[in-house]
C-alpha cells in the first residue's frame, strides 16, 4: 500500500480545482489541466456567447469542446478511492502544539482549529466550538460562492481592457485619418500655410499624445486590477485545496478581502477631437485666386426650378412650368448644371446655402443623365455632397457621413481636373469638409440640386457667390 506521503502527492493531481473533489471522467484542456467532465461543461456554459473561454487554473484560453479524456489519471483516481484516501487526507495530520492531540474541532469565535483539551480550557470554554470536517466543509462552500464573483469581476476587467485597447486603435486610426486630411489640403497650398500647417500638426499631435496617455492608463490600471484579482483566485482556489487545518487557518481574512473587491471602471476618455483643425482664412483667399464667375444653365434647368435673372439663383418653385423638353434639360428631379464647362486646371466657387433644410451641390460629367430615375453618385459622374434629414454626407458608395461641428451657410468647392480632387469647404467657419479623389476624364460641370420647397421650410434658393475683385481668374483651360 502507498505511504501517506507519496498518495497526498498523487492526491494533489487527482482533484479537480472546480468542485475541490476527486476528478470525475476527467478531461484534459490545451494547457494541460484536468477537470470533471461534468464541471468543465457546466463552466462553458456558464459563460456567456462571445466571451473567451480561460482555464480555471491558469487562466490559458482554450476553445468549447477541445478537451480530451484522460483515461490514465482516470485509473489513478480509482486506485486512490480504493486505498481509501479522502481528498485533502493524504497529508500526516497535524497535532495541537500545546497538548499533542489531534486537531478535530474549530473555534469560531478565534478562527483556529484546536484540540479536544483545548476544548476544555479556560480560553475556549464559552466558545463555539464544532468539528473541523463540519467547519470546513462550511468555509469551502464560501470560498467557492466567493470565486464566482471575482471570476465574474475579473472577466469584466479583461472586456473593459479589450474596449480600452481597441479605443486606443480606432483613436490612433481617426488621427491618422484626420493628419493625412490636413496634410493634403496644406499640401496644395504649401507655399502660403506650410507655418499654419505645423501649428495645427503639433496640435493635434498633443491633443493625441494627451489622449493615449488617458487610454493607456486606464489600460495599465484595468490590468493592474485584473492581475490582483488573478492574484486573489488563485490564493482562494489553492485555499481550497489545502487540508482541513491548513484551510481554516486566516480562512475569514481570506474570505474578507475577496467580498472587500470591487472593479473600478476606467475614466471616461473621449476620442472626439476637441478643436477643428480648420483650414484658416489664408486657405480661403489661396483658393479665391482660381475664383470662376459661375453662373447657371436654364437649358438644363428642371421644369420647377425658378432662376433669377442674372442666373445666380435657384430655388424650387410650386408648379412647373411649360418649358421645351430639350435633351439637356433634367425631367425627374430638380436639378441644374452650371453654364461653364472645365475640362482641366483649378476652379473654385462658393454657394450661399443659409437655412435650407436640404439641397445637394458638387461637381457631374457633362454627360450624366437628364432623363428619367437617376442617383447622386460616383458611378453615375457626381463628386457632391448633401444636407438631408439634419446629417452631412459626402456622396461615395457607400456614402461617408461628415462630422460637421458648425452649420455652413456657405460651402466653397475647389476642383483641381489633373489632381483628380474635389474639395469641399465649410466657408462659415473656414473648415474643409471632405475631398473626393480620382482620375477625370471629359467635361465636368458645377452641381446644384436646391431640393424641393417642402411646404416652404425649403424654399429659400441656392445662390452663387460673386467672384472677389481680387481673384485673379482661372488657371488652366
Amino acid at each position: 500500500m502507498a505511504s501517506p506521503a507519496t498518495a497526498g502527492e498523487v492526491q494533489d493531481e487527482a482533484i479537480c480545482s472546480i468542485c475541490l473533489g476527486y476528478l470525475t471522467e476527467p478531461v484534459t484542456i490545451a494547457c494541460g489541466h484536468n477537470f470533471c467532465r461534468a464541471c468543465l461543461s457546466q463552466y462553458c456554459a456558464e459563460k456567456g456567447a462571445g466571451t473567451p473561454l480561460t482555464c480555471p487554473q491558469c487562466r490559458a484560453q482554450f476553445q468549447k469542446g477541445e478537451f480530451r479524456p484522460n483515461t490514465q489519471l482516470s485509473n489513478i483516481v480509482q486506485k486512490l478511492k480504493q486505498l481509501g484516501l479522502k481528498p485533502g487526507k493524504g497529508q500526516k495530520e497535524k497535532l495541537c502544539e500545546r497538548h499533542e492531540e489531534r486537531l478535530k474541532l474549530f473555534c469560531e469565535e478565534d478562527g483556529e482549529t484546536i484540540c479536544w483539551v483545548c476544548e476544555k480550557s479556560r480560553d475556549h470554554k464559552s466558545h463555539t466550538v464544532v468539528p473541523v470536517e463540519e467547519a470546513a466543509q462550511e468555509y469551502k462552500e464560501k470560498l467557492q460562492g466567493a470565486l464566482g464573483p471575482l471570476r465574474k469581476e475579473l472577466e469584466e476587467a479583461l472586456v473593459l481592457t479589450s474596449k480600452e485597447k481597441e479605443k486606443t486603435t480606432k483613436w490612433q486610426r481617426t488621427v491618422k485619418n484626420k493628419r493625412e486630411t490636413i496634410a493634403g489640403e496644406f499640401n496644395k497650398l504649401h507655399t502660403l500655410l506650410r507655418e499654419e500647417e505645423q501649428l495645427l500638426l503639433q496640435s493635434l499631435e498633443e491633443e493625441e499624445r494627451e489622449t493615449l496617455q488617458r487610454l493607456q492608463e486606464n489600460v495599465t490600471k484595468l490590468s493592474q486590477q485584473s492581475s490582483s484579482l488573478q492574484q486573489l483566485i488563485t490564493e482562494l482556489e489553492e485555499k481550497c485545496q489545502q487540508p482541513v487545518v491548513e484551510l481554516l487557518k486566516d480562512v475569514k481574512s481570506t474570505l474578507s478581502r475577496s467580498e472587500n473587491v470591487k472593479l473600478q471602471e476606467p475614466e471616461a476618455v473621449s476620442t472626439d477631437l476637441k478643436n477643428v483643425y480648420k483650414i484658416s482664412l489664408d486657405m480661403r483667399e489661396a483658393l479665391q485666386r482660381f475664383g470662376v464667375d459661375v453662373t447657371l444653365d436654364p437649358d438644363t434647368a428642371h421644369p420647377k426650378l425658378v432662376l433669377s435673372e442674372d442666373r445666380k439663383h435657384v430655388r424650387h418653385g410650386d408648379k412647373r412650368q411649360d418649358l421645351p423638353n430639350n435633351p439637356e434639360r433634367f425631367d425627374t428631379y430638380p436639378e441644374i448644371l452650371g453654364a461653364e464647362g472645365f475640362a482641366g486646371g483649378r476652379r473654385y466657387w462658393e454657394v450661399e446655402v443659409g437655412d435650407k433644410t436640404d439641397w445637394v451641390l458638387g461637381v457631374c460629367r457633362e454627360s450624366v443623365s437628364r432623363k428619367g430615375e437617376s442617383t447622386f453618385s460616383l458611378g453615375n459622374g457626381h463628386w457632391a455632397m448633401w444636407l438631408r434629414d439634419g446629417g452631412y454626407k459626402a456622396l461615395t458608395s457607400p456614402s461617408t457621413p461628415l462630422p460637421v461641428r458648425v452649420r455652413p451657410r456657405r460651402v466653397g468647392i475647389f476642383l483641381d481636373y489633373e489632381a483628380g480632387e474635389v474639395s469641399f469647404y465649410n466657408v462659415t467657419d473656414r473648415s474643409h469638409l471632405f475631398t473626393f479623389t480620382g482620375t477625370f476624364s471629359g467635361t465636368l460641370r458645377p452641381y446644384f440640386h436646391p431640393s424641393i420647397n417642402a411646404g416652404g421650410t425649403n424654399a429659400a434658393p441656392l445662390i452663387i457667390c460673386p467672384v472677389p475683385a481680387q481673384a485673379r481668374g482661372n488657371l488652366g483651360p
